[in-house]
């Protein structure tokens, strides 16, 4: 089985015109081909998860992991 994203504006333009978001994952199984639009997360990242909500910030992040280590030391 592959799995592929792509962006939808390369597909052709009769399937471009069905499929209304920005990207589509592409897989096949067993020899069929299947197109999956993609809904866009309000954050656009579906990676930040736990995170979503949180007011921790990278830069919060950053120092609570370097005071971790400057403990461990």
């Amino acid at each position: 089985m592959a799995e592929i994203i792509i962006n939808s504006r390369t597909l052709p333009e009769p399937l471009f015109r069905m499929i209304r978001t920005a990207k589509v994952k592409v897989n096949e199984i067993d020899g069929e081909i299947r197109l999956t639009p993609i809904l866009e997360t309000k954050n656009g990242c579906p990676l930040r998860g736990l995170a979503a909500d949180s007011s921790l910030t990278v830069d919060k992040f950053l120092d609570m992991t370097h005071d971790e280590k400057e403990m461990n030391q």
